[in-house]
């Protein structure tokens, strides 16, 4: 099968949505299947190369500035007549049997969406964010947007869309008038054989933490993922706890919550060590008592899990159904709070540093739950299953009976010349 992977981040671009497209795309390659990946240029790496039988394409990207928004940090955006232009001549080259794309309002998928619509290929959408904000002004702009132009952009070439929980469902429902039926339910993945080495890195020792209680919080912060919960929560747990140590792993788009903890008194408990390279990753689980990151209620991400993967008791703001099909069970295979109260995060905290032997089988039973329903096998073969019934075919390797092949003629003119029939630029 003919797979092309679609995200503006990839790698060396770090974030969640990066880390798993990467990962999906080489164990497709790893199965047997031909994989492109198109993606957006980042910080000087090649236009081209191919990495694990990866064939990857980075296309000229401008970054969007920096405006406060809920999604402000580093996106690249690669629209323009010349990129489309690109995308069509590396496809119609590929001859994809399935797109795969990575993230509803990055304009690869626009633009890739235009190509499947033009070429009458099939397309896999997976919904990695939501666009929301806790700011009243964003949030209707960003439910305009997604109910005007998305909708519209999305209704063009009819995506099948990978829901990861119960949030994403409801908010393609709501947004797109989407349906059951478009809907595929597919975890987010993760590598627990990245946990499995021992660490590379001796974090505490090199912070100088020694054997204080340490609780770590993996994940960019932006607004939607703010920390402020936490903060509130923290002088609880000082004062029971005093040596205790937050360290905040990721880059800071929005420091409220530091000046939180300056209004608390607790500024000197909360160390920012900024993005650090993903290997380096597992280092900050293996130093951490506890992790919590997942706190505005809006879901359980790729770091939460990779923490449970990892055998750390991890806290998360979400319902018992967060994941549709995987039970979840408070105090048994996870650790649920509310994303409104903060003296119920502060307790279950406590709760976890009082008690050790518990702290230990909770984490255990995370990281089964983890190796049960999240591993990357697991949900890479859930995708190819879905990619078979898309294409009529079977999930076996070498593309599907009667794919051209890389270097077969046509009988498309267009597909040999994508300049003869040339497509609208979404730009404009």
């Amino acid at each position: 099968m003919r797979i092309a992977v679609v995200n503006n981040f990839f790698p060396p671009r770090v974030g969640g949505s990066s880390h798993l497209s990467a990962a999906l795309a080489q164990e497709y390659a790893k199965r047997g299947h031909q994989v492109t990946v198109l993606t957006a240029a980042y910080r000087g790496a090649p236009a081209h190369e191919v990495v694990d039988g990866v064939d990857i394409h980075r296309l000229p990207a401008f970054v969007m500035p920096k405006m406060g928004l809920s999604i402000d940090f580093d996106i690249t955006f690669t629209s323009g007549p010349r990129n489309l232009r690109r995308v069509f001549r590396l496809l119609d080259r590929f001859k994809p049997d399935v797109i795969h794309q990575h993230g509803q309002f990055l304009d690869l998928s626009w633009l890739t969406g235009q190509y499947a619509r033009k070429r009458n290929v099939p397309v896999l959408l997976s919904i990695h964010t939501r666009l929301e904000s806790p700011r009243a002004f964003y949030a209707n702009a960003f439910r305009a947007i997604d109910r005007v132009f998305l909708r519209r952009m999305l209704r063009r070439y009819d995506p099948r869309y990978v829901i990861m929980d119960e949030h994403a469902a409801t908010y393609c429902t709501a947004r797109y008038d989407s349906g059951d039926h478009h809907y595929e339910y597919i975890p987010v993945a993760v590598d627990p054989a990245r946990f499995e080495a021992p660490p590379s890195r001796d974090i505490r020792a090199e912070l100088g933490l020694g054997d204080r209680p340490l609780i770590v919080s993996v994940g960019h912060v932006i607004p939607l993922r703010d920390r402020k919960l936490l903060m509130d929560a923290l002088p609880a747990v000082l004062a029971k706890y005093p040596d205790t140590k937050l360290v905040v792993v990721g880059t800071v788009y929005y420091d409220a919550f530091l000046e939180r903890a300056r209004e608390l008194g607790i500024e000197d408990a909360v160390i920012c060590v900024g993005a650090v390279p993903k290997d380096d990753v597992p280092a900050y689980f293996a130093a951490a008592d506890i992790e919590v990151h997942d706190l505005s209620g809006g879901g359980c991400g790729t770091a939460s899990l990779e923490a449970m993967a990892a055998g750390r008791a991890t806290v998360v703001a979400v319902s018992a159904t967060n994941f549709p099909g995987i039970d979840l069970v408070n105090w048994e295979n996870a650790v649920l709070v509310s994303h409104r109260d903060s003296d119920e995060l502060a307790a279950a905290l406590i709760r976890l540093l009082d008690d050790p032997a518990e702290r230990a089988a909770i984490a255990a039973r995370q990281q089964a739950l983890v190796h049960e329903h999240f591993t990357l096998d697991r949900v890479t073969e859930q995708h190819l299953e879905v990619f078979a019934r898309m294409t009529g075919g079977q999930p076996s390797a070498g593309g599907r009976s009667g794919a051209p092949s890389l270097a077969a003629p046509s009988n498309d003119p267009a597909r040999e010349d994508p300049a003869r029939e040339e497509p609208a630029d979404v730009s404009r």
